[in-house]
């Protein structure tokens, strides 16, 4: 249930950053920018990507959770809903709440699904899989990913704004926060979980 809702939400939250249209997350920025391009909704290209990002993992060595698979579909599947559901707004009185509130939620949906423990995201798992196969730090190999994902997709068409700042300040901390506050009870001794990393080591790898 845990994994489902924070997938759910993050796609949900995502949505709400495009509404906003004030700049969207890395990644977010490409697959508008690819949507632009091809015609085809922001969700179903976030699916694509996805699972292109995770046929990646082949080469580099990495196993897929149930998380993972997941995370392909809901995300993709819960932007397209909300977007389909949500009215479109003008008034920066409404859209710079709106962008907050977003970024908020996407806080709180990271934290709800890593806490759950069944694998990272396809471009969380490329990150750490770049990490080990290169032995580049995982913090250079965000950045040079995002760095990367975020020119392509703002040369596409994708928006780059003061949510992409805010969204990039301030996700860690608040993925910090919600995983101390949906943080599954202490497993027994001699038991392992789902991804063979510990929630809070997963939030210092994104």
């Amino acid at each position: 249930m845990r994994l489902y809702a924070g997938l759910a939400l993050y796609g949900a939250s995502s949505a709400l950053l495009v509404e906003a249209g004030l700049g969207l997350e890395p990644w977010n920025v490409l697959h508008q920018g690819l949507a632009e391009l091809t015609g085809l909704s922001i969700g179903v290209v976030s699916i694509i990507v996805g699972a292109g990002v995770l046929l990646l993992w082949i080469p580099l060595r990495q196993r897929p959770g149930l998380g993972t698979v997941s995370n392909v579909f809901v995300v993709g599947l819960a932007m397209d809903g909300t977007l389909a559901l949500v009215p479109e707004v003008h008034a920066y009185g409404v859209r710079v709440p709106l962008m907050i509130v977003a970024i908020v939620l996407n806080g709180a949906a990271t934290g709800l699904y890593i806490a759950a423990r069944f694998g990272p995201g396809p471009r969380d798992g490329l990150m750490t899989g770049l990490h080990r196969r290169t032995g580049r730090s995982i913090r250079l190999m965000r950045t040079a990913v995002e760095v990367t994902v975020v020119v392509t997709g703002f040369l596409l068409g994708g928006t780059i704004g003061v949510g992409t700042v805010l969204y990039a300040a301030a996700i860690g901390p608040l993925a910090q926060f919600f995983l101390r506050v949906f943080a599954a009870p202490a497993q027994p001794a001699g038991t392992t979980a789902a991804t063979g990393v510990s929630p809070r080591r997963a939030i210092l790898r994104r």
